[in-house]
């Protein structure tokens, strides 16, 4: 992972993303998990996200995503529910049996270069100077 640097901001934020379609059903296969990948890639690249890793899985989906700082994930995983949701089930009108095709939950993960313990002794060590 490198810096990104965007104007007078340097950052690295990673976050790893998991969501499930509703009653975790395994809908995400075949031309729907390659439509739903190409969503998200689209969307990043609007976004100015970056996808570093993304599986899509026929119950759920990991997407490792780094964003700039001022996008919290909430937002993120709404803005790819909301476009998925609505292009899948124009697309693939099986996924309207469903009452919705994404459960309103999911999870969040950051990760970076450094351990928290490194990050500890850092500040810890700002104190001795």
């Amino acid at each position: 992972m490198e810096y990104r640097h965007e104007g007078k901001r340097v950052f690295l934020i990673n976050y790893h993303l998991v969501w499930i379609p509703r009653r975790r059903r395994p809908v995400l296969v075949g031309s729907v998990a390659k439509k739903l990948s190409q969503i998200i890639h689209d969307l990043a690249k609007e976004k100015a996200w970056q996808i570093v890793a993304l599986e899509v899985k026929p119950d759920h989906v990991h997407c490792f995503v780094s964003a700039d700082p001022s996008v919290a994930p909430h937002k993120i995983v709404k803005a790819i529910k909301g476009r998925s949701s609505n292009m899948l089930r124009k697309e693939f009108p099986e996924l309207c049996k469903l009452p919705s095709l994404w459960t309103r939950s999911y999870f969040c993960s950051t990760t970076g270069n450094v351990s928290n313990e490194t990050v500890r002794k850092y500040i810890e060590a700002q104190s001795k100077k």
